[in-house]
């Protein structure tokens, strides 16, 4: 088993967060990395954990005499909310940059038991699982993404790599996952997971009647990966009113499991369809819990594209959480059809993105691009189309480029290296 420490690609961020602010909160499911990236930091910085008792404890019961220990990193302050206007006052009373770092595995603005958002006072960063590029090092990572926003692209710049994205899709992002050497260690670790959420995280978060009907909307849920969320439709599949769909959806969005992308709205008086799509956080948790347990699983499905997309997205919202203030992921769909998988927006212009398994792209796969240009009230936002394939790079139509989805799901070693 490989048990170095990658680098996070958030640290940096990370840092300059604590130099021009009181308080930071690491947000992001359990098993991240969160823990071990507040441990990294270079400064002098004390650690306490609200999984201690006593700790936790002291945060009920005296939470100012907690936070007179400045700078303080408090890890897992999921499990006190309470704390949240204490610290509002702490950082009031003497207001000094980095002060507090707090880490949650839960997205506290989310959880209706946050009464305080520390407005003005905290920025909220989110740390996804690796996406393959961090994972393996790459030195500039995501960077391709960025290029796409550019006024010229050459696609014979466009970085080349054969792709293997079921063995990502398997491996997903956790760091124990990511280092484990075979199929039996990866599900043993899934299925104590998944065991540990219900039976603790979940637990803390919400009062949940049945945790075996809660694991059987997580498999249910998992195998919409990448569709259009119909709660209705999964509270049928899975015998449960909607209201209770609802409210479990939700726990699974606060535990930074699931993301649900929203609709590109180019214009609200079209006939857009509201409908958000299921995302989970991991691919390979979603796949766990889709019963994927291995290539020859994957190879009997018969919705490939969608779990190729969802393994995508596992690189996409890295490329979002490094500058969620600048960057937004969405997907665009008309009721007659006409879609686009991703529409990344940064600092107010978009770049359409379809997917395709196949390696073979023609001017049809570009029809989604094109409408949702069309669609725009100011196509120059629009920088430009692209098809993502397992082909070579090369130009499709006018602004819109067929490249290879191989650079983000590189062929590599279980292991991890190149």
């Amino acid at each position: 088993m490989d048990t170095s420490i990658r680098p996070r690609w958030l640290a940096d961020r990370l840092q300059a967060a604590l130099r021009a602010l009181p308080a930071v909160v690491l947000m992001g499911a359990r098993q991240t990395g969160k823990t071990t990236l507040a441990q990294s930091l270079s400064d002098r910085r004390a650690f306490l954990s609200l999984d201690d008792l006593g700790v936790l404890g002291q945060a009920r019961a005296d939470p100012e005499a907690l936070l007179a220990n400045r700078p303080l990193t408090l890890d897992e302050v999921q499990r006190a909310p309470e704390l949240f206007l204490p610290l509002k006052r702490a950082i009031d009373r003497s207001r000094r940059r980095g002060d507090f770092l707090l880490t949650g595995s839960a997205n506290l603005l989310l959880m209706a038991e946050v009464a305080e958002s520390l407005a003005g006072r905290a920025l909220y960063l989110e740390l996804p699982p690796f996406c393959p590029a961090e994972w393996l090092e790459r030195p500039h990572g995501l960077e391709p993404l960025d290029r796409l926003f550019e006024a010229k692209v050459d696609p014979s710049d466009w970085p080349r790599h054969a792709g293997d994205w079921q063995t990502w899709l398997l491996r997903g992002g956790f760091p124990p996952v990511l280092a484990a050497g075979s199929d039996a260690e990866r599900n043993l670790w899934y299925a104590g997971y998944v065991q540990t959420y219900l039976e603790r995280d979940l637990r803390r978060l919400s009062a949940v009647a049945s945790l075996p009907d809660f694991q059987r909307l997580m498999a249910l849920a998992a195998n919409r990966a990448g569709r259009l969320l119909n709660q209705s439709e999964l509270g049928r599949d899975v015998a449960m009113p909607q209201p209770t769909v609802h409210r479990h959806l939700n726990l699974l969005e606060t535990g930074c499991l699931i993301a649900r992308l929203a609709p590109y709205a180019s214009n609200p008086a079209t006939g857009l369809v509201k409908s958000r799509r299921l995302f989970w956080g991991d691919c390979g948790l979603a796949a766990w819990l889709a019963g994927i347990r291995s290539r020859e699983d994957l190879s009997h499905r018969h919705d490939q594209g969608f779990w190729l997309e969802q393994t995508l997205f596992q690189s996409l919202q890295s490329w979002r959480a490094l500058d969620p203030a600048n960057r937004r992921l969405w997907y665009w769909r008309e009721r007659s059809g006409q879609e686009v998988d991703f529409v990344l927006e940064r600092k107010g212009s978009l770049v359409a993105i379809e997917v395709k398994a196949s390696s073979q792209a023609g001017p049809s796969d570009a029809a989604g691009i094109q409408a949702f240009r069309a669609s725009l009230r100011r196509p120059t936002r629009l920088r430009r189309g692209i098809v993502l394939y397992a082909g070579e790079p090369r130009v499709l139509a006018e602004e819109v480029l067929a490249l290879p989805w191989g650079w983000l799901v590189p062929r590599t070693s279980w292991k991890g290296s190149e």
